[in-house]
Order: C-alpha cells, then sequence, then structure tokens
C-alpha cells in the first residue's frame, strides 16, 4: 500500500536520468555480501522505480524532486539502495548534460564529487561504509576509476579531489560544507536529545548552497515515534512533501494493534510491507510477532509494517505495578536506602524517591509538581523544600546512595557531595542514553520477575504508568506520551535512579552493616 507520493508506474525515458544510472550502477558495482557476493549487481523492481524517480527530470533538465525520502520496513534493503547511489553521485552519470539527437537526457558525472554520509554518530555510519566498500571491493568501478578504499572515506588513489566520507553531529564545525550529495540513514533515531533535528538543518543549508548544480539529499526511515518530533516527522510533515517538491517513497503494511494477534493478517501485512524483498523472512517475523510478548506493539508496527504507532505503549503495565505492591513490611527510619533524585525549576516536577537496599521497595520522599493553575503563571518549585527533603532523608534513613540529574540542580548537588559525602552524592546524567537505557531495562526486568517492591504511594504509580517508551538506538528509554504532555513521569525517573543507586550501593558492599568487635580481657 504506497502512502508516498511516488508516481503511478515509471517515467518515459525521456522524463529521468534513472535509465543510464541503472544501467552504469549494474555494471560497475558488485553484490557486496550473500550468496551471490561479487556477482553485478542487481536493483530489485521496487528499488528500480525508485531510482527512476528520484532522478525524473524537467524539459530544463533540473530535478521534478529536490530531495527524496525512503521509508520502508526494517529490512526491506533501504541501506544497500542508498549505498548504491552514494557511488553513482561519487563517479557515476548522475546529472543532465544535454538531449541527444533523439531526444533522450544524456547524463554526466559530478565534476567535484563530494558525498557525505550523515548520522547523530560516526558508528552509525560503519554499516553504509561497510555496503559501500563491499560494492566497490574487486569491483570493476574500484579498477578503472583507480579507486582508494578505506575505511572511513572513499577517494582517487591519484589525490584528485572527491570523496565519500561520514559526517556526525559536531555543532557549528559542519557549517560551510558544499556536499554534492548527502545521504541521512535511519532518521527516525534523529531526535533531538542527539542533535539530530539542527544537524539536519545544517546539512540542508549545505546542500542548498549548489542545488543550481544539481545537489540533493536523500533519507531513509522506518515509521517514526509521532511522539519524538524526529527528523522523519519532521519531513513526513514538510509542506515539501505534500506539494510534491520532496519525493517520499512510503510502503505500508495495512494493519492495525487489534490485528496482531490475527496470523493470516499479520502475514498479509509483512508481505505487504516488503513487497518484492525475497530475503525477508515472513515466518520468523510472523511467529515472532505472534509469539514474543515482550515487544511493544507500536514497535512492531513501526519497523516491521511501516506504519507509524499513533499511540505509543505504556513502559510499565498496571497488573505488572500492581503485582509489585507490598504493604505488610513499610520502611522504617534508619532503614538503608539509596535515593534518585530528578529536578526542575517551573515545567515538568521535582522529586525524591527512595529504595530499600535490603529488598528493592521504593517510596516517595519528595514531591512537587506544577499546578498548572492560569492564576499561577509564575510557579516555581521550592527549592528550600526541596533541601529540607534531603536534609530529612539524611538524617531519618542510612543513605546509602543518592543518585541526582544534575540539569538546573548541579550546584545543589556538589553541595550536598560537600556535605554529605562524595562517595555517597553523585551526579547521574539522564540524557546519556547508554547509561538510562540500561537503568531503564533493569527496572523494568525487575519489576516483570517482582525482584522490586512499592507501598502503594499513588503519585508514584501514576508517573509510572504515564511513561511510554521511547527507542533511540542504544535501546529504550522512557518519556512523556508527548513533548507538551501534562501527564507526569518525573517519578518514574526519580525510582529508576533510585534502583540504580541501590544495586551500585550493593555492588559496593554497603549493605553488609559491619558490626562492632567485642574484645575480652
Amino acid at each position: 500500500m504506497q502512502t508516498g507520493n511516488l508516481p503511478a508506474g515509471v517515467p518515459a525515458p525521456n522524463e529521468t536520468l534513472g535509465y543510464q544510472v541503472i544501467r552504469w550502477a549494474q555494471k560497475y558495482i558488485v553484490q557486496p555480501d550473500g550468496e551471490n557476493a561479487g556477482e553485478a549487481w542487481k536493483f530489485t523492481p521496487e528499488q528500480l522505480r525508485f531510482v527512476l524517480w528520484f532522478y525524473a527530470i524537467k524539459p530544463d533538465g533540473s530535478w521534478r524532486f529536490s530531495a527524496g525520502t525512503l521509508r520502508r520496513a526494517k529490512g526491506w534493503g533501504k541501506t544497500p539502495l542508498l549505498a548504491a547511489l552514494a557511488i553513482v553521485e561519487f563517479i557515476g552519470p548522475c546529472r543532465f548534460s544535454h538531449w541527444d539527437a533523439f531526444g533522450l537526457p544524456v547524463a554526466k558525472r559530478v565534476p567535484l564529487p563530494t558525498v557525505q554520509i550523515g548520522a547523530t554518530a560516526l558508528d552509525q555510519t560503519d554499516q553504509t561504509l561497510e555496503m559501500i566498500r563491499g560494492m566497490l571491493s574487486e569491483s570493476p568501478a574500484e579498477k578503472e576509476f583507480n579507486l582508494d578504499i578505506g575505511k572511513s572515506i572513499i577517494q582517487f588513489k591519484s589525490g584528485k579531489p572527491g570523496s565519500i566520507k561520514p559526517k556526525a553531529t559536531a555543532g557549528r564545525t559542519n557549517e560551510g560544507n558544499r556536499p554534492t550529495f548527502a545521504l541521512m540513514d535511519e532518521v527516525h533515531h534523529w531526535v533531538g536529545s542527539n542533535g539530530g533535528p539542527d544537524f539536519y538543518q545544517t546539512i540542508k543549508r549545505n546542500i542548498e548552497k549548489t542545488t543550481s548544480a544539481g545537489s540533493r539529499w536523500v533519507t531513509t526511515t522506518n515509521a517514526y515515534n509521532p511522539n519524538e518530533d524526529s527528523v522523519a516527522q519532521q519531513i513526513h510533515e514538510s509542506e515539501m512533501v505534500r506539494a510534491g517538491y520532496w519525493l517520499y517513497d512510503c510502503i505500508e503494511g495495512d494493519i492495525d494493534t487489534d490485528d496482531l494477534r490475527d496470523e493470516e493478517h499479520v502475514r498479509r501485512a509483512l508481505i505487504q510491507a516488503y513487497g518484492d524483498a525475497a530475503w525477508a523472512d515472513i515466518d520468523g517475523l510472523t511467529r515472532t510477532i505472534l509469539y514474543d510478548r515482550t515487544t511493544p506493539d507500536s514497535t512492531y508496527l513501526r519497523f516491521f509494517f511501516n506504519t507509524i504507532a499513533e499511540s505509543s505503549d505504556g513502559w510499565m503495565h498496571k497488573p505488572e505495578w500492581a503485582a509489585c505492591l507490598d504493604e505488610d513490611d513499610p520502611i522504617k527510619p534508619g532503614d538503608q536506602i539509596a535515593l534518585g533524585f530528578d529536578g526542575s525549576i517551573r515545567g515538568d516536577a521535582t522529586g525524591i524517591v527512595g529504595a530499600r537496599l535490603r529488598d528493592g521497595k521504593l517510596f516517595v520522599l519528595h514531591l512537587q509538581e506544577n499546578p498548572r493553575n492560569p492564576n499561577m503563571p509564575d510557579w516555581e518549585v521550592d527549592v528550600l523544600a526541596v533541601e529540607a527533603a534531603v536534609k530529612n532523608a539524611f538524617e531519618t534513613y542510612k543513605v546509602e546512595w543518592f543518585y541526582g540529574d544534575p540539569p538546573y540542580w548541579q550546584e545543589a548537588i556538589g553541595r550536598w557531595s560537600i556535605e554529605y559525602g562524595d562517595d555517597y552524592v553523585f551526579e547521574y546524567w539522564t540524557n546519556k542514553p547508554t547509561r538510562m537505557v540500561q537503568a531503564v531495562e533493569r527496572f523494568r526486568t525487575a519489576a516483570q520477575v517482582k525482584d522490586l517492591k512499592h507501598d502503594g504511594d499513588e503519585d508514584l504509580t501514576r508517573h509510572v504508568l504515564n511513561a511510554v517508551t521511547r527507542e533511540v538506538p542504544q535501546g529504550l528509554l522512557i518519556t512523556k506520551d508527548s513533548p507538551r504532555s501534562k501527564r507526569k513521569i518525573d517519578l518514574a525517573v526519580c525510582a529508576v535512579l533510585a534502583f540504580e543507586a541501590r544495586a551500585d550501593a550493593i555492588a559496593d558492599g554497603r549493605l553488609q552493616v559491619r558490626r562492632r568487635r567485642v574484645v575480652g580481657f
């Protein structure tokens, strides 16, 4: 089911440079892997159609589409297709030159080709670069064009200007580049927390400097999470796509959440989504979707069916959380605990959650939430109340480990570290995805196997059940159901930090209470 703006059929030979691009690619590059590795490269019919329309031209030889996006299911073959286009843009005929005697367009090479592979981190370009190296290694192109196929750059051995190389988010250091072609892979992962939208705008601005010479960009993506405001979402919702200035090729499987338990429906929708990608394991994917319930339904919809999940899946299911309730063993003064702190100034909530070391029981020590009252537009967190709550926690319980998220509170956390001990109070930056993904996963697993408990606090329960998952390259994080949502999750973050602090305290041996040695005379 094509839901993009890809025109029906294929363009006529006098309406595209795509036929020359295809013939050149199949002559000069090779299959990078699999049973046919080393043989001449071949496009699938759906890939051919995308290439033909992406290289469609107007009567004056300018591009019909000034940019393109390929949104398909995971494993469809987006990265190999982009790798092939990168090679074509580097050394193949891909710009309009003139019309021949038969009225057909003739393509030419880019005089000074600068092909960029954009990503939010350099290691995310490895897959595309590896694919390009595989397509060029021992290929006719390597020999004829005298290529230097390095691990991080493809260039000419003669030293002639031109290259294929990666670019990652690095703020203003990317301003001023003049790429002739830029490919941006997996832009559903390009979100605000990793600088993706700003980097996308930088690449786009750089490309726009030479659009008159034919410079363009292309992106690939899976269906995006509508709560993340990713680059994939920004492109999809752009007027440039709606008006037909940017090509948007998207095939979705016809399915929704209610159909994910129906084997026939799942299989049929997978076949729709994967089209002519004959290598897709439809049987294996069907089994996974039907029987593996550890993955959120929205993830299946987005990645395997290429369908935008209109509502995010909750991080914690209500029955699961309720099963961790423990009302028989209350927290008592003097108990060994760990603390998690997440603070704000005006917008979000500020809270402190404790976790008892011996059993992982969670309880709330402090919470302040913006009342969102029109009569209180200048509401701010009562900083003195937070200070008093921290002081009371250290005086009432035996606090063994404290993790605090520093934004807005870095000075306070530093002061608490001096006051209560720098081997007890630590910063924990929740915006570092690798570490936070691991903490979220440990908390969720502990809840599933009932290795954590809670005292039934209504605010903690509300915040935990408000949290939804957000996928990043490192795994799953928790977030609000939308950036402007009034449904707070700050105590859930505090609980994750507290539970992580508990684990580190135990690993440090602090659960073992030292006993005084009695000496007899």
